[in-house]
């Protein structure tokens, strides 16, 4: 019984995640929290953004929160990210193992796109004041195998964005699951065979912009005399949609043995703004008896609207990680990333994960 309810679920989020793909459709630049796109983890990123058949770490709080289930001692994760023209992205998040019940999860996304000057038509060289901005993302995840082999994880998530006196804010809901079978095992067991990993995530409310800066005097009569410059008046913002995307992906182990595990990954992607994508990436973990584990990744990205083009715009990722065991299971992990961003640059992950 347990097994067929399990398909029937499976069936039923295949078809929410087409419904929900099949509500906007083909929209450039329509939605707003773009940063919940930015992906999170050094090793997730290192593979090319391909993991959501991987995930099985606190950075499947991001990429699907079923992966959080994996995780089998509590542990932590923090991740600095400086971003393009001096942004900075920061991540720290948390899983809980809950016995009987399944794996907690609280994670943060900070985005600060530091200060400017605040300039006006009078004053085009700056007024003299200063003004920031940024974006924040709480999430509270939970994540549980159902059976052995299939993983179900929910997120609710609060998005927070500001700039100087404005602000907007929405709710959203992330779904995931993962499934383990025993294809392409060549251990023969099923814990090596090939993973299918499916994920929506930012489900949610629109976000309107709000505050005293849209506030501002306005001159109902501007061709006539009078005093009517200083009646009140508000710019009236719209609403703006969130970037939802819907993930589906593989990943194998063709080899697993005592000193070395190679993970191959590939994911596409379909957010409602329509830039679809295809990752692909590839992970070798090397055992190092009495040290731990040195991580080799690598990953490509690309629109799949560009395979077929000469000039394909393609980003590749490098990474480099190295784990190390202390009081018998508890591990420290230490994770690099170098990314190519095209004409944008390139961008460079650093991650500290603990568990403990």
């Amino acid at each position: 019984m347990k097994s067929i309810s399990t398909k029937y679920f499976i069936l039923i989020f295949i078809g929410l995640s087409i419904y929900l793909n099949a509500q906007t459709i083909n929209r450039y630049g329509t939605t707003t929290a773009n940063f919940l796109e930015i992906g999170v983890g050094s090793r997730a990123t290192s593979m090319g953004d391909a993991y959501v058949a991987v995930a099985n770490d606190v950075s499947s709080i991001y990429w699907n929160p079923a992966g959080l289930s994996s995780v089998s001692r509590s542990s932590a994760l923090f991740t600095i990210q400086p971003w393009l023209v001096d942004i900075d992205m920061m991540f720290a998040g948390g899983a809980f193992v809950v016995p009987n019940v399944g794996v907690l999860g609280l994670g943060i996304t900070h985005l600060d796109y530091g200060e400017m000057d605040v300039t006006n038509l009078e004053y085009q060289n700056g007024t003299g004041e200063r003004f920031g901005a940024s974006d924040m993302a709480a999430t509270f995840t939970f994540s549980r195998k159902i059976v052995s082999w299939f993983s179900f994880g929910t997120s609710m998530k609060y998005i927070s964005s500001k700039i100087w006196h404005s602000s907007a804010s929405a709710f959203a809901v992330d779904l995931g699951v993962l499934v383990n079978t025993n294809f392409f095992s060549f251990t023969g067991k099923d814990e090596d065979g090939m993973n299918i990993g499916m994920s929506i995530s930012n489900y949610g409310t629109r976000m309107k912009y709000d505050g005293i800066d849209s506030y501002q005097p306005i001159d109902i009569s501007e061709y006539e005399d009078g005093n009517y410059g200083d009646v009140a008046g508000q710019f009236r913002t719209s609403e703006w949609e969130l970037p939802l995307i819907f993930r589906i992906g593989l990943s194998i182990k063709p080899i697993v043995t005592n000193v070395m595990n190679l993970t191959l990954s590939a994911d596409a992607l379909h957010p409602n703004n329509n830039a679809e994508s295809l990752n692909i990436g590839a992970a070798l973990d090397n055992n190092i008896p009495g040290f731990g584990v040195v991580s080799l990744t690598m990953g490509a990205k690309t629109g799949m609207n560009s395979l077929t083009k000469d000039d394909s715009d393609i980003g590749f990722t490098f990474g480099a990680g190295t784990k190390m065991f202390y009081l018998g299971n508890k591990s420290i992990s230490i994770d690099y990333t170098y990314k190519t961003m095209g004409i944008l640059g390139n961008v460079q992950v650093y991650t500290i994960g603990l568990s403990f």
